[in-house]
């Protein structure tokens, strides 16, 4: 939260690239602390924008599907207009448009839905509900792809790689897992997964539920599929169906 080190530490290495991995994430905490989340997610990539254009590095930032406001049943491009439903998603796009007005190099990867075999997961936390439960409710009506952070990296290296070639790459990018399921779809995946691998589950029953069925405080968008069309030609990639990372994942979890 500390902007003024951050300028100083930028002004003294200087860096060709900085990747800006940072971010308030925490959607529901948002709507109640909105000024700390403008800081981490407007404030802060904002100066590093304004900064890196001083020495004509390039910035790596991630931003988010919440910046769309989840209508509809097509998979959002890059052209589409912004419509944030919450807090989050509108500190997100307001960091998006600063590094863009900033005039600096720049790689933005808006992503959805990522995971990682470190820290909490969504995967992760139905199978610990799943032990201890013989019944669980998952929602049904938000449509995304989970996406691996290793992808997401992954993807970053080369891009960047090809930025050092051919600057003219420099833009807003969607990074998303392809193919396409709902939160409980996802649940059934992984449930399967784990009975397949012989893991201990207590759950009997999985019913979907709507959105409106499990009130929190930020709204989430119910359409987050993004359209990586522009990122494969651009960088001649080919995103991987989401099942494969989130398998992945989870064998290098529970170790099978």
């Amino acid at each position: 939260g500390n902007l003024n080190g951050l300028r100083e530490t930028i002004e003294r290495i200087k860096p060709d690239v900085l990747v800006n991995a940072a971010g308030y994430t925490a959607v529901d905490q948002a709507q109640r602390e909105p000024e700390l989340a403008a800081r981490l997610n407007h404030q802060a990539p904002a100066l590093m924008a304004e900064l890196m254009k001083t020495h004509d590095g390039c910035l790596v930032h991630y931003s988010t599907d919440y910046v769309f406001d989840g209508s509809g049943n097509q998979p959002w491009k890059e052209t589409d207009s912004a419509g944030p439903l919450n807090v989050y998603g509108a500190t997100k796009l307001a960091g998006e448009q600063a590094i863009q007005a900033s005039g600096c190099q720049h790689l933005i990867f808006r992503t959805s839905w990522v995971y990682a075999s470190r820290g909490n997961n969504f995967a992760k936390t139905m199978l610990r509900l799943a032990k201890e439960r013989d019944t669980l409710n998952v929602i049904d009506d938000q449509i995304g792809a989970p996406t691996g952070a290793e992808l997401i990296a992954d993807v970053t290296a080369h891009a960047l790689r090809q930025w050092q070639q051919q600057p003219d790459v420099s833009g807003l990018y969607h990074l998303a897992a392809s193919g396409e399921t709902s939160w409980y779809d996802y649940a059934c995946y992984v449930f399967g997964w784990a009975q397949n691998e012989g893991l201990p589950l207590a759950i009997q029953s999985v019913n979907p539920i709507l959105s409106e069925d499990y009130p929190v405080p930020a709204i989430r968008p119910k359409n987050s599929r993004l359209d990586g069309q522009k990122l494969e030609t651009t960088f001649n990639l080919q995103l991987p169906e989401w099942k494969q990372g989130v398998e992945h994942m989870m064998s290098e979890v529970f170790d099978v």
